[in-house]
């Protein structure tokens, strides 16, 4: 994986992610689900222009665009095409379990990355690895070895164009935020 793979439509990203291994300080797994977030998306952060907050996003393909959701909970992305991004929603985690479990504090593996924001409490994501490039450290970033099975459905905990299906998943993965 490099930049050309992140600089194109981010729909299509979205799904070429899914199957794809993702570490963060050596901990992380396989991605089992994404959203899709372009400019012309009235749900993007991006859809009114580049701002302070959102300026990752228009930044170079293959950067972190790590934003708080709500006030509560970071999430993290990477950047596609100007202006959007890929929202890593879920991982089956393989990789540094004990550390992922002692930062959420559970020990049942598949809830430990189900949903953006127990994804960053577990890989340990901050505001800090803004605008990094996920080719580099602390990132590790692998394509699948082969495209798994997906589905396709709505996004979920946006209210504005939720009804895009640009929700995807690695189909019957038992990691997912929520089914599909």
């Amino acid at each position: 994986m490099d930049e050309r793979f992140f600089a194109r439509d981010v729909v299509s990203v979205a799904v070429d992610l899914l199957g794809a291994r993702l570490l963060i300080d050596g901990a992380g797994g396989r991605i089992v689900e994404t959203e899709a977030y372009r400019q012309d998306d009235e749900a993007s952060h991006s859809f009114r222009g580049q701002t302070a907050a959102n300026a990752a996003m228009f930044g170079e393909a293959g950067r972190a665009y790590v934003y708080r959701s709500y006030g509560l909970h970071w999430c993290f992305n990477i950047v596609c095409q100007r202006g959007s991004a890929v929202l890593i929603r879920a991982l089956e985690p393989t990789h540094g379990l004990g550390a992922m479990m002692e930062r959420r504090s559970i020990t049942e593996a598949r809830k430990l990355c189900a949903g953006p924001g127990n994804l960053c409490k577990a890989l340990g994501v901050t505001v800090g690895m803004n605008g990094l490039s996920v080719f580099h450290a602390p990132f590790s970033l692998k394509p699948p070895s082969e495209a798994p099975v997906s589905a396709s459905g709505v996004r979920i905990g946006i209210s504005k164009a939720a009804e895009r299906p640009w929700r995807f998943a690695v189909k019957g993965s038992p990691s997912l935020s929520r089914p599909i």
